[in-house]
């Protein structure tokens, strides 16, 4: 029971309505999980969730024990569960295999995976890591070297596929091969105390990625990695990110969207006091040519720039280059975007960017007291604006001028 305390607290952090006696704990160890980073623990893991998932009363909770290293080979664990809640405590490392040739036979864009279980709360009192053992597949990367062989597919550390009513807390993730986190299709998701980090130079390791859902709430995580810290996919509606420290990476992004001529629809998303620190971009909005729908109804509030290459970005153009453009008549329509007290450095000259269609222009785009008046080596920044409407409040530097609509610019889209 003393290996149980941190769960308590937690369920009582969670506000789960359980009382001790309700508590019933399946540990991987009691599996034969041998804890030893060597040994493949997988089956060990696979038995102890079932036991779990098939345990009707009470709170099940699936141990995974501190002081002890797992090594766990791609695995899905599949609801539904017959309890109303399940509790997966990682108090111990997972860590993947190093060498992608275990992925030969399966799925290389999974390593853990949690399907179809709602009610799920994933959490730690603080010590539990996923290490994903990514370097092995960052040096095959094509992003990186484009040669023949090179892979363009490798795994998510963890995905969560239709999981309603999640929270997942208080955990650290390292060295994604992609992804570290991946949110589809679900509902009712909250998120918070999370520590992701990998190397700046690591390809497509993303943070937090969110497609196909609604009802997401991420809050005071602290995200450093190759990719975009937080990514909000097509199909997400109603998505709160709050207290985010993020950097290295390419910041938070709505996008990009629209790849292929899909259809899109993005809604009501609320990003709120990040701190950027060395990043490629800062709030950023982007969406492929070619495509149809909408993404609107977004803020970016509250929010502080350190040394970041574009801090305030929409790029409908996206994947464009400048040599060889084509206007295509077809371009997501964004609207009602909300920049509000944000302030700080820009490492180019450019701090504003609103790089818009000139078939389908930005609409509604608002500015309340935006400083970010020099680069960090101490330059005067500006504003680029092509086919946006654009009104401002308060102060605003460098100026946002309107800009809609406007003759295409070619010269000065950042690709």
């Amino acid at each position: 029971m003393q290996q149980l305390l941190p769960a308590l607290l937690l369920l009582i952090l969670t506000h789960l309505p359980v009382a001790i006696k309700d508590l019933v704990a399946f540990d991987v160890k009691d599996y034969g999980a041998a804890g030893d980073g060597i040994t493949d623990d997988t089956q060990a893991f696979a038995d102890a969730w079932e036991a779990t998932c098939r345990k009707a009363t009470g709170l099940p909770i699936m141990f995974i024990p501190g002081k002890n290293k797992f090594l766990v080979s791609p695995i899905i664990f599949k609801g539904p569960c017959k309890a109303s809640n399940v509790l997966v405590q990682v108090e111990g490392t997972l860590v993947a295999p190093d060498s992608p040739s275990t992925w030969n036979f399966t799925d290389a864009s999974l390593w853990i995976q949690f399907k179809s279980v709602d009610g799920l709360r994933l959490t730690s009192s603080g010590f539990g890591l996923f290490d994903g053992r990514g370097s092995n597949w960052w040096r095959q990367s094509c992003k990186l070297d484009p040669r023949k062989g090179c892979t363009s597919l490798a795994p998510t550390a963890v995905k969560f596929v239709q999981c309603n009513d999640l929270a997942v807390s208080s955990l650290r993730f390292i060295n994604s091969p992609q992804t570290h986190i991946l949110i589809i299709d679900s509902n009712r998701v909250y998120v918070t105390n999370l520590n992701i980090t990998a190397p700046g130079t690591s390809p497509n390791t993303d943070g937090i990625h969110i497609h196909a859902s609604r009802h997401v709430y991420i809050q005071d995580t602290i995200i450093g990695t190759g990719d975009d810290c937080i990514s909000i996919g097509d199909r997400t509606s109603d998505i709160v990110v709050t207290r985010i420290t993020c950097g290295p990476g390419h910041g938070i992004s709505v996008g990009s969207l629209g790849r292929g001529g899909s259809n899109v629809s993005v809604e009501r998303i609320q990003v709120s006091y990040v701190n950027f620190f060395n990043t490629t971009n800062g709030a950023r909005i982007k969406t492929w040519q070619g495509a149809t729908g909408y993404a609107k109804s977004m803020s970016f509030e509250k929010i502080k720039f350190n040394n970041v290459q574009n801090p305030i970005i929409i790029d409908q153009n996206y994947g464009a280059k400048a040599n060889n453009y084509t206007i295509q008549q077809n371009a997501v329509q964004i609207s009602n975007v909300r920049y509000a007290y944000c302030a700080g450095t820009a490492k180019t000259d450019i701090a504003i960017n609103l790089n818009c269609s000139q078939t389908v222009p930005c609409t509604d785009i608002q500015f309340d007291n935006v400083n970010i008046p020099v680069t960090s080596r101490g330059g005067t920044t500006r504003a680029y604006c092509n086919n946006a409407h654009v009104t401002t409040s308060g102060y605003i530097n460098p100026p946002v001028m309107p800009c809609f609509p406007l003759k295409q610019s070619f010269d000065n889209i950042i690709s």
